[in-house]
């Protein structure tokens, strides 16, 4: 995972921690987890969207 360590990743929590502390980090972890899961649903629809925009002229050539 982005050749990071368990130790490197325990030390990036612990600074989040002081940091924000323990009362903003379930809400930034959500804020991060919705943010990300937009991220994937708009990708996967321009995804959608690039393969029928290749599909459309090949089946119209067919025709």
């Amino acid at each position: 995972m982005f050749g990071l360590g368990p130790t490197e990743l325990i030390i990036i929590l612990v600074i989040a921690l002081i940091i924000f502390g323990p009362a903003r980090l379930p809400k930034i972890g959500q804020s991060i987890g919705q943010a990300l899961r937009a991220f994937r649903e708009s990708t996967s629809k321009v995804e959608e969207e690039v393969k029928k925009s290749i599909e459309e002229p090949s089946t119209k050539q067919e025709q």
